[in-house]
């Protein structure tokens, strides 16, 4: 399927590389918006929706082709963790989440530019972490790894992968992406606005 133009409304060099690694061609235009969660919703509808505003905000402001963007939650005790602010918030989530299951959201969302017509999406894993020993969660904070991830650690590529005990689902969805389920999304989306034109 021939694709046209792509903008990922997202500076996270992880989507970067899982785009990439299903061949898409893109250019990057991060999104303004604040990620701003909501109570009166659940983690599933915060996630689709704050992408969905990223997506919208970044195709106001480009002539054509299709925005895609997304946001990832973590979710334990039906509490939502998105991104540590401090390293002492960073070590308190991952504590929390030692010896224990908790649930990844990420929402995924397209936006034609020209139309304004949107698609989004949400995906949700399982993972169940390790039980944690204190000094290996301060070394793994005092690195600065898990300052720009939800629930303050990741699973692909740095220290955080050891703690992971089991996931059940995606995996790329707690990488930051679902890539399947984003990819045939994107592929439908695309056959109804041809069929639209």
């Amino acid at each position: 399927m021939r694709f046209p133009r792509l903008i990922l409304a997202s500076q996270s060099p992880r989507r970067r590389l899982l785009l990439k690694q299903i061949g898409l061609r893109f250019t990057v235009r991060p999104s303004k918006v604040e990620e701003v969660f909501s109570s009166r919703e659940s983690p599933r509808s915060n996630a689709r929706r704050i992408a969905l505003e990223k997506a919208r905000e970044v195709a106001r402001n480009v002539s054509h082709g299709i925005v895609v963007a997304a946001d990832t939650i973590v979710v334990v005790d039906d509490k939502i963790l998105g991104k540590p602010r401090t390293k002492k918030e960073a070590r308190a989530m991952l504590m929390k989440l030692s010896g224990r299951e908790h649930i990844v959201y990420t929402g995924f969302a397209l936006v034609d530019a020209r139309s304004g017509r949107s698609m989004a999406g949400v995906e949700r894993t399982r993972v169940r972490f390790r039980r944690l020993d204190p000094k290996e969660v301060a070394g793994y904070v005092g690195s600065g790894a898990p300052m720009d991830k939800a629930g303050a650690y990741g699973i692909q590529d740095d220290y955080g992968a050891v703690f992971v005990e089991k996931v059940d689902g995606c995996f790329y969805n707690v990488v930051g992406f679902p890539l399947a389920r984003f990819y045939s999304t994107l592929t439908e989306f695309i056959r109804l606005l041809e069929k639209r034109v």
